[in-house]
């Protein structure tokens, strides 16, 4: 069935929402003051990112390629796995899904963002830092954590047994990113996506919240190239050894 430009990019757009809707609201469930699940642990938030990239690639898998990442597209289109002329517009659409999906956690955990008094706690909710202040640590982790994701995806949606069961290899794609999440997740967060990080960022510096602090725009370009860089190399290595 073929599909249409405006139907790709709408995939990629509740696709990416949807992302930071499970993944986001779980750090928000469990940073922020007098939620449910306030205090839950990592485990809680790793199993939200993982969700959140399970269902958009269930969802939208056969629809757009679900990228919901503009590293994996940058990196498929570097690799001569996409089109060019596709890039910016699936970049917008997901950039777009972000700002949307982080507007939804906002508003449904409102009443906890007013209560929260660490700026710590709430910039957690929106975007990535590094646990030790280091930039160097910061990139490595964000770059080995992103060749890992889309080498694994890649593998697991474009080698033959995925192509003939995509909802088993989506399923997985989503146990890589919980897993990710629980190994490589502790120094950073971790991001894996520049969507992810620019987007919340930026509402972050703009919302009206109270306690909410900086938004450390000096190391926001961090989360934003380390991922790409990392994605390019993971479909490298990927069209190096694996593709057909």
């Amino acid at each position: 069935m073929e599909v249409s430009l405006f139907t790709k990019l709408a995939a990629e757009f509740f696709g990416t929402a949807i992302l930071m809707i499970f993944g986001n609201g779980a750090v928000a469930n469990v940073e922020l003051k007098n939620t449910k699940g306030h205090q839950a642990g990592w485990l809680n938030i790793a199993m939200g990112y993982g969700f959140g990239v399970m269902f958009p690639v269930l969802m939208f898998g056969s629809i757009s390629g679900a990228h919901i990442n503009p590293a994996m597209t940058i990196a498929q289109a570097v690799n001569g796995m996409f089109d060019w002329s596709l890039v910016l517009p699936y970049i917008v659409a997901q950039l777009l899904g972000a700002l949307v999906g982080q507007l939804v956690v906002f508003a449904t955990y409102y009443p906890h963002y007013r209560e929260t008094g660490s700026a710590d706690a709430i910039l957690a909710t929106f975007c990535t830092t590094d646990a030790e202040g280091s930039r160097s640590n910061y990139f490595l982790n964000e770059f080995f954590g992103t060749l890992v994701l889309v080498l694994g995806a890649l593998c697991c949606l474009s080698l033959s047994w995925g192509e003939k069961d995509p909802a088993a290899a989506a399923i997985v794609v989503g146990f890589i990113v919980w897993g990710l999440v629980t190994s490589l997740g502790g120094p950073t967060g971790p991001g894996l996506n520049p969507a992810r990080d620019l987007m919340p960022r930026l509402l972050h510096s703009l919302l009206p919240i109270p306690s909410k602090g900086t938004s450390r725009w000096n190391e926001a370009w961090i989360p934003v190239v380390a991922p790409i860089v990392g994605a390019i190399v993971g479909a490298f290595l990927f069209n190096a050894f694996f593709a057909a």
